[in-house]
């Protein structure tokens, strides 16, 4: 109910000591009983509309917050979230640390989306695994590549879930991967290395080498700088990596005799710079990119290709150089490297990417056991002298 107290009798610039009101009082208060309490408020008007009005907002209030109901949020569509807010973070993440992961990967993604006008134009809280499929066929449609469609999805799936966890949509939806998609999986054996870089022009074979050798990703290679390099660390030196796509992408690495002596080379002959790039190229970052070597590695396969057909020995099958990576981690982890040390090697910002590399064999399962076990019997064993205990050792 609401009700009218005109109870000031001291004057305009007074305030009554009944209703709190200053001045001429007279306005209209509500109150009403809410869960056993009684709510009582001044509206501080005096028009009997208004104030009902402002009672039946307060009630509604009121019951809103008991059955959770919130005032509805805006929610952006795709187009939207992406100008206002996944554009900038990624660009502001990536285009300085990591420029190639910006302009070939989100970039791309970013475009992808965009492009395809009525899915752009919908709201990130109605975008579910159906309408994500229908993007994956348009792009299909146009004649790309499984590979290329999930990258595309891989951005959207990035986005929605950043956009849960900045609060503009409650839960991300599920987005799955197209199957048959190609993994820079290939994995160089000793033999088809040394070929290749017996075949591969000085650039390409010195870049490849620091690759196989120290397991970096290219584009962490075309930025080394001299300041980076110690050659008095370690056994043969080391260097650091300051740039990379994650925070884990920073770490000291050591240089193995390859890498040193081609480094070492490098900066004679540069008359041993105290900074600057280690690869330096007429491009707009001033060092190589992976798009400076492209021919370079297109002539060392063809090249190989026609050297095996006259000698008949098996052809190298054709790589990327980011599988010099993969070739380079594949075989720490086939050393005994435990998932760990191998993260902090390769800058994964996740054990679970290292994983994939260490597969214990059967030997090393079981002399782990057994390592395990002698360590209990040892230990009770000494338990058991320092008691005076005669229980027997068993035998190893």
């Amino acid at each position: 109910m609401i009700y009218k107290r005109g109870c000031n009798k001291d004057g305009p610039e007074k305030t009554c000591s009944k209703c709190g009101e200053r001045g001429a009082c007279g306005v209209y208060w509500y109150k009403f009983m809410w869960q056993g309490k009684l709510i009582r408020e001044s509206t501080k008007q005096g028009n009997d509309k208004v104030a009902r009005s402002m009672e039946a907002a307060h009630r509604t209030s009121l019951a809103k917050g008991e059955v959770g109901i919130r005032d509805k949020k805006i929610i952006p569509t795709l187009a939207e979230f992406i100008e206002q807010q996944f554009e900038p973070w990624a660009r502001g993440t990536f285009e300085k640390s990591s420029p190639k992961t910006w302009r070939d990967y989100y970039k791309v993604g970013i475009k992808a989306i965009l492009d395809f006008k009525s899915f752009a134009d919908t709201k990130l809280n109605e975008v579910t695994s159906e309408t994500a499929s229908g993007f994956a066929a348009h792009r299909q449609s146009k004649g790309l590549q499984v590979t290329s469609v999930n990258s595309s999805l891989q951005i959207l799936r990035r986005m929605l879930r950043l956009a849960a966890e900045w609060g503009v949509i409650d839960k991300a939806p599920l987005i799955r991967l197209l199957p048959g998609g190609r993994h820079r999986e290939h994995v160089v054996t000793r033999e088809e290395e040394a070929r290749y870089l017996a075949a591969a022009p000085d650039t390409l074979s010195h870049v490849s080498t620091v690759l196989v050798d120290t397991g970096l990703r290219p584009e962490e290679c075309f930025r080394l700088r001299w300041e980076a390099i110690t050659w008095s660390n370690g056994r043969y030196g080391t260097f650091i990596v300051t740039h990379g796509k994650t925070a884990a992408a920073r770490r000291v690495l050591p240089m193995t005799l390859r890498v040193r002596m081609i480094l070492e080379d490098l900066w004679e002959k540069a008359g041993k710079p105290l900074e600057g790039w280690v690869w330096p190229a007429q491009t707009r970052s001033g060092h190589l990119e992976s798009s400076s070597l492209k021919k370079q590695l297109a002539r060392t396969f063809k090249t190989l290709s026609e050297n095996a057909k006259k000698s008949g020995a098996q052809p190298v099958r054709k790589f990327v150089l980011y599988s010099l990576r993969h070739t380079f981690l594949t075989r720490l982890g086939e050393s005994g490297c435990d998932a760990w040390t191998l993260a902090r090697i390769a800058g994964h910002s996740s054990i679970a990417m290292s994983t994939r590399y260490v597969h214990p064999s059967e030997d090393a399962v079981f002399t782990a056991m057994e390592r395990l076990g002698g360590h209990k019997i040892r230990h009770t064993t000494e338990i058991a002298n320092s008691e005076g205990n005669t229980r027997k050792q068993l035998p190893s």
